[in-house]
């Protein structure tokens, strides 16, 4: 057999193979979602979490081959503005999301009745019902399954920070010097790759629950279709005379949390910037005429750079398992 003829004919049907898997896979990505009401919902209860950390520590085991590993020294971006963000020299940092952090606890000091009470608040991805950060990422990098879930395709993903822009909650951190952009556009690209809870994707498959809700000592966490989810939520406030987040913000999310204080006052007490998330009310920020048109203009371009991802990452393979 002809090596040249058999190498040429192997990279074709890659790329055909790569290019109708991508196809099929990247431009459906922002509408595979199906009915909001069955979306898996997790349900906090905030007056069972004592902040043991569990949880986190379950997260980071769970994906503690998915961390990224950066090549340095990294490249010189240009324009130089866009900044190198590198959180591999603290990689157990738990205060605050990080590439290698998922998921963090923040803590809110707050006088209940007249007597000074610790609340304790898991905070991680929100999975909105209608995500920004998957309906606005340029290169398709980002998806919503059927579940509901939203979850960044590190393999694609440039690091370009759009998704985190579109957050209402800043969620995703990047990571430079790894993933797709070095091998393409190292100084013009998005410098790294965005990270964020994926709700342990491939354990819902498997049917089983995420990590951190198994790990959970204290029953903090529920999970099932939203609309029951929902009623259980507000069954729950209506007990301890509580409070939802969730419910509304950003036209609605899978995370609802119940407290017996009103978020505005846990907002005033938590610490807030860089990883840390606010508990503030959001509108739906997919509602906005503005970002309706950015999604439309973006769903078949995004598409398309996955695809044209997907089959360079198929190609990039190919080659090196080909003599």
């Amino acid at each position: 057999m002809n090596p040249i003829l058999s190498r040429r004919t192997f990279l074709k049907r890659s790329v055909l193979t790569a290019t109708t898997a991508a196809v099929a896979t990247a431009l459906p990505a922002n509408a595979e979602a199906a009915d909001p009401s069955g979306y898996l919902t997790t349900l906090f209860d905030l007056s069972r979490c004592v902040g043991c950390g569990e949880c986190v520590t379950a997260c980071r085991e769970i994906h503690e081959g998915d961390v990224p590993q950066p090549k340095r020294p990294f490249p010189t971006m240009i324009p130089a503005r866009v900044p190198v963000e590198d959180f591999s020299q603290n990689q157990e940092e738990e205060e605050r999301l990080t590439p290698y952090n998922w998921l963090t606890i923040q803590e809110a000091s707050v006088e209940v009745n007249g007597e000074e009470q610790t609340l304790y608040i898991p905070r991680r991805c929100m999975h909105c019902i209608n995500p920004p950060c998957v309906k606005l990422c340029p290169w398709g990098a980002a998806v919503q399954e059927k579940n509901g879930l939203s979850r960044i395709n590190d393999a694609l993903c440039l690091g370009g920070a759009k998704c985190r822009a579109a957050c209402p909650w800043h969620i995703p951190q990047r990571q430079t010097g790894v993933g797709l952009y070095l091998d393409i556009l190292p100084s013009l690209a998005g410098n790294g790759v965005m990270y964020k809870c994926d709700r342990c994707h491939n354990r819902l498959k498997a049917g089983e629950n995420p990590a951190c809700i198994d790990a959970c000592p204290e029953g903090v966490q529920s999970i099932g279709p939203r609309e029951a989810m929902v009623k259980k939520a507000k069954a729950l406030a209506t007990e301890m005379n509580g409070y939802i987040y969730g419910l509304d913000e950003n036209g609605g999310t899978t995370t609802l949390y119940v407290s017996p204080v009103p978020f505005h006052r846990l907002n005033e007490a938590i610490d807030k910037g860089p990883g840390c998330p606010d508990l503030a009310p959001h509108k739906n920020s997919m509602a906005m005429a503005e970002n309706v048109g950015k999604a439309l203009l973006l769903a078949p371009i995004a598409g398309m750079a996955a695809a044209a991802g997907r089959i360079f990452l198929t190609l990039k393979h190919a080659s090196k398992e080909t003599p």
